[in-house]
């Protein structure tokens, strides 16, 4: 018999809702659900072996930047909106192997929201990238605010 191959899967889900000036609530949905760095799989292999603390994957920051995302982006590829990343609530999903975090950014001007990524530390810079998502852009404006919620749930397997 063929030997199989053993995976834990992650699976990634980025939801927005808009909350605009006047109050109205725009419920985006599902706006990504990619990608998980090489970066951000160091960190956690780091973390098995005590040289890391993965609590700290709660700061959310938002961009203007459009490149696809890769494997290989960092902190610095998210630009154009968020001045600092914005700490969100931890909380575990609607199952033990969900992780979830939910942050709500401001704006202060005119932007179209179309990236949002998921780090390490409230100073932007020299924070480790866990998750980049880009999608279609938001539009906002001063007053303005949007709800990110990111989850990752982790499968067993094997």
């Amino acid at each position: 018999m063929a030997e199989q191959e053993n995976s834990v899967v992650f699976k990634t889900a980025l939801k927005a809702k808009v909350i605009r000036a006047s109050g109205e609530v725009e419920d985006k949905g599902v706006v990504s659900t990619r990608v998980v760095t090489t970066v951000g799989v160091n960190a956690l292999v780091d973390a098995f072996q005590g040289l890391f603390t993965l609590n700290n994957f709660k700061y959310h920051v938002s961009g203007t930047d459009t490149a696809i995302e890769a494997i290989t982006d960092v902190e610095s590829t998210i630009t154009g909106a968020t001045p600092a990343p914005v700490a969100g609530t931890q909380v575990e999903g609607a199952s033990a192997n969900i992780y979830r975090t939910v942050a709500t950014i401001p704006y202060v001007s005119t932007l179209a929201i179309t990236s949002h990524g998921l780090v390490n530390n409230i100073v932007k810079t020299g924070s480790i990238l866990w998750d980049r998502s880009v999608f279609a852009a938001i539009n906002v404006v001063n007053g303005d605010s949007i709800e990110f919620t990111y989850e990752l749930t982790c499968n067993a397997g094997g």
